[in-house]
């Protein structure tokens, strides 16, 4: 008979484990990529590393360890619970002087009076009315202060930027209601839309910040003012109050204004 020939043993791995490992790798390269496109909140991170990290979480779980010295966790317990119930119990009058000692915390230093500027309008006004300004200065209030409003025919000629003779006593008298307020002010000096082009003044620019500076000019030379107390601007026509399609409107932006600023507001 003859004899049957021993299959020779394959030797490795079965055909099944290469498939496995396969699909192993894909799974792998899978979740590698989920990895690089998820985005990491270092917050929330760091959050869960700090809860893992304190003792609270692991106090609250019940230990299946016996610990060594029971009683003495159970004294510190009661002794705790026993602080947190006096406090609690403690009397209105004990809480009340607590909190009378404690700082309040809630007060913000350095805060300026809303009242301030409802306060120094009605100074300006009251001052308007003793002295018969209203009917050349008015007066109004904004959230950088108070401003007197002047009409450019009480202080200058059209085009010019020299104080007329007339108005010296109404500037006088506004001298001398500046001398009673400390605070800083910025005098403005507004005209209308027409062009103006001459040697001395070639815009409307040149002209509102040569009226706003003898302003300022006269008020510190009449009562001895430091100049760092005041600002001349300049708007030219850019902060018109009235249409300037009319005759009336032309007079209304042809103006100077001087700002009485909010302590507040000062540079």
């Amino acid at each position: 008979m003859k004899r049957r020939n021993k299959r020779p043993e394959k030797k490795g791995a079965p055909k099944w484990m290469v498939t496995y490992s396969d699909m192993v790798t894909l799974i792998l390269v899978f979740f590698v990529l989920l990895f690089s496109m998820s985005q990491i909140d270092a917050k929330k991170f760091r959050a869960i590393a700090e809860a893992f990290r304190s003792e609270t979480i692991f106090e609250a779980m019940p230990s299946i360890i016996e610990e060594e010295f029971p009683t003495e966790n159970v004294e510190v317990q009661k002794e705790a619970e026993n602080h947190d119930k006096s406090e609690d119990t403690a009397s209105p009058e004990d809480q009340a002087g607590q909190e009378q000692t404690e700082p309040e915390l809630n007060t913000v230093e350095g805060t300026p009076d809303q009242d301030e500027l409802d306060e120094l309008l009605a100074e300006v006004e009251s001052y308007l009315n003793e002295h018969d300004l209203n009917r050349v200065i008015s007066a109004t209030r904004t959230d950088q202060g108070v401003v007197l409003v002047l009409q450019e025919s009480v202080l200058f000629e059209t085009g010019e930027a020299q104080i007329l003779d007339p108005a010296k006593p109404f500037l006088n008298k506004v001298s001398a209601l500046l001398s009673n307020i400390p605070n800083e002010v910025r005098v403005e000096g507004h005209t209308d839309n027409r062009p103006i082009s001459s040697y001395r003044y070639p815009s409307n620019w040149e002209l509102s910040g040569a009226r706003a500076s003898s302003v300022i000019r006269f008020l510190i030379n009449s009562n001895d003012f430091k100049e760092s107390r005041f600002i001349a601007a300049g708007y030219g026509d850019t902060r018109p109050v009235a249409s300037n399609d009319s005759a009336e409107g032309w007079s209304a932006n042809r103006r100077v204004e001087i700002v009485i600023l909010d302590s507040s507001e000062e540079t």
